[in-house]
This record gives structure tokens, C-alpha cells and sequence, in this order.
């Protein structure tokens, strides 16, 4: 069928009519848009010398250091994803994703991880040059905090960027369940702040979660962890087990001695059973799925920081529709050069930064490619999805407002 596109031509001339005619709008366009200008502030070309870490990571701070101190606690607590869809989560200090923790590059951190829940726990830094003391790993690098224990961990902030943190242990079933959070480390010589000289700024840390795993886990984790707790309170720190009991061994040699003299390790599927597969149900943005996620705010001329931080067991591949962004940084470091893209891919374990210019004033969707990613439950529209919204939409002529759907 043929579509007569002059009606559609006449309706927007009136329409610029209205507004002063071509040349109101050509004006209008001016000012919202300044002519760029080329900047060589840029500087950031290769040097295989710049990922070693600027102060000595197993130093201990001296007389007059500054040393900044937080506490966190692991708690349960309940979660709302959407509303009616709540997990118990664990959480540190009760919310999810955990607090945000924003330094300077080279200042001292004193993290204090009390675990209030009968499983154990540590904390990691991801992206970290940390003494190796302070990397958080289980059984590798400390032992594990149980019930009721505190664990101190020092280090010195480096490298600048966009990081985070979440814990070690268990992670298919720990970080699922609420424990990670935000870590930005601020550089004192930002190349993102000198050459786009951005005013806001969103932290969006990407995760998913099978609220079904998680329920089945927290339970059997819990049940044995009162057994563990019970029986390690009396006599010291694991004083009445073996690693039989925990599947813990002081070396492979002792693992494999134990399995030939008939012990069954918890991975045998004469234990397990067919395997319990994790398939995430609910896809988040800082802890919440559409339509409870947070927008991105802006304005006609602004430009944007935005930090995304993928703390999930997937890829993501994130759109935002009308614009074209410049990349630049990728695990907290600045690029070589700058990447004009639409479509952000952000690796399990890996964070972008990308810089967004208001070129194109709307409402206008930013969200995971994935068709799995934007549901709720498998129902569409949910899941990994926000918006860009112009704060100054109607001066430029857009005046529709959105409307919230939860099923198409």
C-alpha cells in the first residue's frame, strides 16, 4: 500500500509554523547544539608501565595518614525487586546492592565486615591492588568469617575507576542473593571530567537473580550453618570439624586420600541429584527491575557520566535508543581513545563508563538487547530497563508522556 507522506511533511511545517517557522527552528537548534570544538586534552596513549600500582600494596599506613573507616554488617533481610516480589537476601547493612563506597585514589580504607547470619562470609575488591591478605578469597587468602566474627580489611585505594566489591564465597549463590555494592575510586586527574566536563553522574550496577535458587539455598545453607556455628562456638574456630565434614582439606593430597577411603564429595551426583540449574527470573538495575528502576535524568547541551557495573553471571548488551555514546573507560581504566557506540557490552565481572551528550531531546529507552533480560518473571516489558529523560523535553516540542506497562 502506498502511504501519502505529504500530509505527514504538511503537518510538521505547520507545526514549525507555530514555533516562528524554518528559521525559529534553526535557531532553536543552534542553541541547544554548539558547534564542537576539537580538544587534544585527551592525552592517554599507551604506557605498559601504567597498570602497576603507584604505592607499594603491602605498605601500612604511617604517623599522619588518614585512615577512612566503614562498617559493614551482613544481615538478612527482605528485598522488593517489583512489588508483590520480595527475596530474603543477604545484605549488606539490609539494603541491596550495598552501600556505595566513593574515595580518592591513594587514600586508606579500613573496612570492618561484621557477619550477622549463620553462613560465612568475606569480601572482595574487585579490580583491587590490595595486599594479597585483603583479596578476600576464602580458605585462599583468610579464613572465612563465621557467625558473630569481625574481619578488618586495609589497603590503600588504587586503581582509580569504576570498581566494586561482593563477597567470595559461594559466589553463584552469594552474589545472587544481595552481596555486592559500588566501589568508585576518584582520580585526581580525570581525562573523562577535563574533556567532557560532565555535572551528573549514575552508578548502575547490573544483576540477576533466580528467586527460586536462591530460596532452596538460603535455606540448606542456613540449616547448616546453625550446625557449624553451634559446634565451632564452644571450642575455637573449627575446632570440632574435619574436612570430611566441611569439605575443607589442607591439601589435595588429602582430598584425594579421603575420596579412596570412601569418603563421597558434595559434587558426586549420587549426592546431588540431577543438578539444580540457575535460571535468573528477575534482571535488576541497582537492585530493582522495570518499572521500579531509577531514569537517567539530563538536559539539551549537558553531558552524563554513567558507570555500569556488571555484578551478574551474564552478559549484558545495553541500548540506548536516539543517541550514540562515547566509551571511555573499561574496568576502571580510561581508553586509549574514546569509542563511538549504541549498544555498551558489558562482560560478568566487568565495568563500563560511557560519557551521553544531549543531542536529542525525549523520553527515550535504555535497556539490555537481550530479550531474556527485559521481562519479569518471563512477563514483558520487565526486567533491565530505564530512561533517559530530558528534563527540558517540552521546550523542544516533546510533550508525550509515557505510560507504565507491565504486560504487553
Amino acid at each position: 500500500m502506498k502511504r501519502d507522506y505529504s500530509q505527514t511533511r504538511r503537518r510538521l511545517l505547520s507545526s514549525l509554523a507555530g514555533l516562528g517557522g524554518l528559521a525559529a527552528f534553526t535557531d532553536q537548534r543552534a542553541a541547544a547544539f554548539p558547534s564542537p570544538t576539537p580538544s587534544a586534552a585527551w592525552a592517554h596513549a599507551f604506557d605498559p608501565n601504567r597498570n602497576r600500582p603507584t604505592w607499594d600494596p603491602r605498605a601500612l599506613p604511617v604517623k599522619g595518614d588518614v585512615v577512612h573507616e566503614y562498617d559493614l554488617e551482613i544481615v538478612i533481610a527482605e528485598h522488593e525487586i517489583v512489588p508483590r516480589i520480595a527475596f530474603h537476601a543477604y545484605a549488606f547493612n539490609g539494603q541491596v546492592p550495598g552501600p556505595l563506597i566513593r574515595v580518592k585514589e591513594g587514600d586508606w580504607i579500613q573496612v570492618n565486615l561484621t557477619n550477622k547470619t549463620h553462613d560465612f562470609h568475606t569480601i572482595h575488591w574487585h579490580g583491587m591492588y590490595v595486599p594479597c591478605e585483603m583479596d578476600g578469597i576464602p580458605l585462599g587468602t583468610q579464613y572465612p568469617v563465621g557467625y558473630g566474627e569481625t574481619f578488618r580489611y586495609l589497603w590503600r585505594a588504587q586503581p582509580a575507576g569504576t570498581h566494586f566489591y561482593h563477597c567470595h564465597n559461594m559466589t553463584n549463590m552469594h552474589i545472587q542473593a544481595g552481596l555486592y555494592g559500588a566501589l568508585i575510586v576518584e582520580s585526581h586527574d580525570d581525562p573523562v571530567r577535563r574533556v567532557f566536563g560532565y555535572d551528573r553522574e549514575y552508578v548502575m550496577v547490573l544483576s540477576e537473580v533466580d528467586t527460586n535458587f536462591i530460596a532452596a539455598m538460603m535455606n540448606d545453607m542456613l540449616k547448616m550453618g546453625h550446625t557449624m556455628s553451634f559446634m565451632a562456638g564452644s571450642g575455637g574456630r573449627m575446632a570440632a570439624m574435619n574436612g570430611e565434614m566441611m569439605g575443607w582439606f589442607a591439601s589435595t593430597a588429602d582430598f584425594e586420600k579421603s575420596v579412596k577411603s570412601g569418603w563421597i564429595p558434595p559434587y558426586d551426583p549420587s549426592l546431588t541429584g540431577d543438578p539444580m540449574r540457575i535460571r535468573p527470573n528477575f534482571f535488576m538495575i541497582n537492585g530493582k527491575s522495570w518499572p521500579m528502576t531509577e531514569h537517567l535524568h539530563i538536559r539539551r547541551g549537558e553531558n552524563i557520566r554513567v558507570r555500569l557495573i556488571n555484578t551478574g553471571l551474564l552478559p549484558h548488551a545495553m541500548h540506548l535508543h536516539g543517541h550514540d555514546v562515547w566509551e571511555v573507560c573499561r574496568d576502571g581504566a580510561p581508553l586509549a581513545s574514546p569509542v563511538r557506540l549504541n549498544t555498551i557490552p558489558v562482560m560478568a565481572g566487568s565495568t563500563v563508563d560511557f560519557v551521553v551528550q544531549g543531542t536529542n531531546a525525549g523520553n527515550w529507552h535504555f535497556h539490555d538487547h537481550s530479550d531474556l533480560s527485559l521481562t519479569n518473571n518471563g512477563v514483558s516489558p520487565g526486567g533491565m530497563m530505564t530512561m533517559l529523560m530530558y528534563d527540558d523535553a517540552d521546550q523542544a516540542g516533546f510533550t508525550f508522556k509515557e505510560i507504565i506497562a507491565v504486560n504487553s
